[in-house]
């Protein structure tokens, strides 16, 4: 894309983001728009932000549940920063997120991952793990400006990678005494998801690219393929992907995960 397309597009996603509004989806308006020339407009989002003050803090992975893919018709992961000024810590399990002004927000229950240093270009997932000083259980709001939640791999990629907030909980430390366990758990914990007192979905870890730790293995791979991108460091954390599909969400709601035999506490959301 030329920069001065990208500026457009850009110009066009922070509005919305702003003031949670919707457009038409920049494949629709953008010609020859693609996953390369989206993510030529999230390192422009990106330039953007830091210039404003924001402070990259981690990233999101999206699309990892390969169960929803034929939902949404897209067929691929992507990624995108996560900041300090859309993350929420709570250490006590219990958060308040506010959705205004959201579009059509969702709610993604997922495994968050704190890292110790950068992440080995490897498929095992014990491996990864050993740069990998927390885990916790996390709360990603996503959001659509695309009415509907209709778009395609490069739309939803360069809006942001869909991200709007982050809630992390509790931070569990990955240690000598844990890792082999929690590679084995990774892949077959069930995780519910609760809407008040009401079971919504329950998930398996193998949604997510076979293993939440093999989610982190490719995003290391995705990055050493983007020259423009930094590669995963120690500190920055990294949410994998929601274990079940993305739900509706309304404020007044509250909202609960519990990971199973994992080995993590759950984490409780209320919506204002």
């Amino acid at each position: 894309m030329t920069p001065a397309a990208v500026a457009t597009v850009a110009d066009a996603l922070m509005a919305a983001w702003a003031g949670g509004s919707a457009i038409a989806p920049v494949t629709e308006w953008m010609p020859g728009f693609d996953v390369p020339s989206a993510y030529d407009v999230l390192h422009e989002i990106e330039r953007r932000r830091v210039a404003q003050g924001w402070q990259p803090v981690g990233r999101k992975i999206g699309f990892t549940n390969r169960t929803i893919w034929p939902r949404y018709g897209v067929y691929q992961p992507m990624w995108a920063h996560v900041w300090r000024e859309t993350v929420a810590h709570a250490p006590d399990g219990r958060a308040m997120v506010t959705l205004a002004p959201a579009a059509e927000p969702r709610i993604e229950p997922e495994v968050v991952f704190g890292l110790a240093g950068p992440v080995p270009l490897t498929e095992d997932a014990h491996v990864v793990l050993r740069e990998v000083a927390w885990i916790a259980p996390g709360f990603e709001v996503v959001q659509s400006h695309f009415p509907g939640w209709k778009f395609t791999a490069p739309d939803c990629t360069a809006a942001f990678g869909l991200h709007r907030a982050l809630v992390v909980g509790p931070r569990t430390p990955v240690t000598d005494a844990n890792r082999d366990a929690l590679a084995a758990a990774l892949p077959r914990f069930v995780l519910t998801l609760s809407h008040g007192e009401r079971v919504v979905e329950r998930g398996v870890g193998a949604n997510v690219l076979d293993s939440p730790a093999l989610a982190l293995a490719h995003l290391a791979r995705v990055l050493a393929a983007q020259p423009a991108a930094a590669p995963l460091a120690a500190g920055e954390f990294v949410t994998t992907g929601t274990v079940t599909d993305a739900w509706p969400v309304q404020p007044g709601q509250t909202w609960s995960s519990d990971y199973g035999d994992l080995g993590i506490p759950g984490l409780e959301v209320r919506l204002g």
